[in-house]
């Protein structure tokens, strides 16, 4: 095989500061190849992802030195140095840097919540695309869903295998099979599309399925192992470990992608995820079609999305018919 038989790679993905060094020069060679008649290959890459940076608050003492943040610790809302009453400015978030002492160290992450936590906030907090507040209390809810997933595996008990289940079941269990089914689908399609953060959302749609259902059997089997392959990509190791519990000896990356079915994705009603800043903060369900104007007068009366604005009025609603909603608070 040719040696540029690999080319052009499918996609590149880096951040804005990469422009200028090696995404240009490995443009650059390529091309220069090519104009001299060497290749056949003018570009590189098939296609360019630009994703956003990683921002924390930043810290200056008395003096205006930088203050790493774990050298602080917060009371009532404002910052001291760690184990004294010496009050530390809080700043702007910013870009993670080393010149702003704003960064956190991945080890101390690592350590605190495991590398799933930090990938599953990675992707869920805001679009690939946006700049991203790295937050102890978003890092501590993404630990929060990990565990909930655990449980929701490792309490089911012994499930029939999912190809017993039944030609005719009741309402409850269909509808958990059509959430499942939706979600494989809208999952599959959001992550072709690196819309990652929607697709966490949807994982997320999914786990309150299975929570709420009164479904058991091979109906919920088919379900937890929905959700487990579905949030693998994001959280591999927690992946691996809830597919052993569910009784499998293979693992979950030897294991084919869930495929939906098209009868049970098909549906009059389509759930919305609700946003607040980029976060999701509830979910809806309603009529496909229903007019923008009914969908943000729904959204903004659930009560998450009234507490987390607090008695103040949106900034603008976002509506992307039959799928989200976006408020700028």
């Amino acid at each position: 095989a040719s040696a540029y038989s690999w080319l052009p790679v499918d996609q590149y993905i880096g951040g804005i500061e990469h422009a200028i060094l090696h995404l240009l020069y490995s443009r650059f060679f390529p091309r220069g190849l090519h104009n001299v008649g060497y290749t056949t290959i003018d570009e590189p890459f098939a296609g360019l992802f630009t994703q956003g940076m990683v921002c924390h608050e930043t810290y200056k003492d008395a003096k205006d030195a930088w203050v790493e943040p774990g050298e602080i610790e917060k009371r009532d809302g404002k910052a001291y140095l760690k184990g004294t009453d010496t009050a530390v400015k809080i700043g702007p978030s910013e870009k993670m840097s080393k010149s702003k002492k704003n960064v956190i160290a991945p080890e101390t992450i690592i350590e605190d919540f495991g590398a799933d936590t930090i990938r599953w906030f990675m992707t869920s907090d805001t679009p690939p695309d946006s700049d991203i507040e790295w937050t102890e209390e978003g890092a501590e809810g993404c630990w929060r869903f990990v565990n909930r997933i655990h449980r929701l595996v490792t309490e089911a008990g012994d499930l029939p295998p999912v190809g017993t289940v039944p030609a005719a079941i009741d309402s409850d269990a269909l509808e958990l099979r059509r959430a499942t089914h939706r979600a494989i689908a809208a999952v599959t399609e959001d992550l072709e599309a690196l819309r990652f953060n929607r697709a966490v959302a949807q994982i997320y749609s999914l786990a309150n399925a299975i929570g709420s259902a009164k479904v058991g059997g091979a109906t919920k089997r088919e379900a937890l192992e929905a959700i487990v392959l579905l949030s693998g990509p994001m959280m591999p190791h927690l992946a691996e470990t809830c597919w052993q519990a569910l009784g499998h000896d293979t693992l979950v990356v030897e294991t084919a992608w869930p495929k939906a079915d098209e009868a049970l994705v098909v549906s009059d009603v389509v759930t919305y995820a609700i946003q607040v800043n980029g976060k999701l903060r509830a979910t809806r369900q309603v009529q496909k079609g229903t007019d923008k104007a009914e969908v943000e007068r729904i959204a903004l009366e659930l009560e998450p999305i009234v507490r987390a604005l607090d008695g103040k009025p949106p900034r603008k609603v976002i509506v992307v018919p039959d799928r989200i909603v976006n408020i700028v608070a």
